[in-house]
């Protein structure tokens, strides 16, 4: 199987993490995105986040939208901070050695890559799809990978990288970025302002019902 891995808080999960997801699974050639939500996000600090049962539901109500989505609580069921070369190994184990994975990640995200936990063991287990933002030069790609000392080489596609060793690869897409943001949208359901069409109706009712982000509380 071709499987997408599209990680995050997801504090709301809204449209633009969605659209990102239909855009990957149509420009890789996917059969399925793994949508999972960070249980304790090593990257956040000490960022007040909404409890993972809350974030994992509202992925679970996005997600009945496409049967090509699907939601994984690998991270809340392991305890301490939630890295992804473990959430990676784990889905490996899951659906086997087999499967060609795909991580999702912006490029402000994978600019930090060198900081996380065994991120040269991510390239064993994995590929990478880069998705590009505006004012970034497609060169930066290039320059941060090749400073990894990994030894990837340029591919057969444009803004792609394989590493020999592994066969996998990294490749920069441009893809829709829909001006959504889970900041935003937390900031106007705690002032009491409408969030509707910018999430999915199903998340935007549990929100309410819930209580999240009254009061800037999550």
């Amino acid at each position: 199987m071709r499987l997408g891995i599209l990680g995050g808080t997801f504090d709301p999960i809204h449209y633009g993490h969605l659209r990102i997801a239909e855009e990957a699974r149509e420009e890789l050639h996917l059969e399925k995105i793994l949508l999972i939500p960070g249980a304790t996000p090593p990257h956040k600090g000490k960022m007040k986040i909404s409890p993972f049962k809350d974030r994992f539901a509202m992925a679970v109500m996005a997600a009945k939208g496409s049967p090509l989505l699907e939601v994984l609580d690998l991270e809340g069921r392991r305890e301490g901070p939630s890295y992804s070369v473990d959430t990676i190994a784990e889905v490996r184990r899951m659906y086997g050695a087999d499967s060609e994975l795909f991580f999702i990640i912006g490029m402000d995200a994978f600019q930090e890559i060198k900081t996380w936990k065994r991120y040269n063991d991510l390239f064993k287990e994995t590929n990478f799809a880069v998705i590009k933002r505006p004012g970034v030069p497609d060169e930066q790609l290039g320059s941060l990978i090749m400073s990894m000392g990994l030894g990837f080489q340029p591919g057969e596609e444009n803004d792609s990288f394989i590493l020999p060793s592994t066969g996998h690869g990294i490749f920069y897409k441009r893809m829709t970025l829909l001006e959504i943001s889970s900041t935003e949208i937390r900031e106007k359901a705690s002032d009491g302002r409408s969030i509707r069409f910018l999430l999915p109706e199903s998340v935007e009712s549990y929100i309410m019902e819930k209580g999240l982000y009254k009061n800037g509380n999550s």
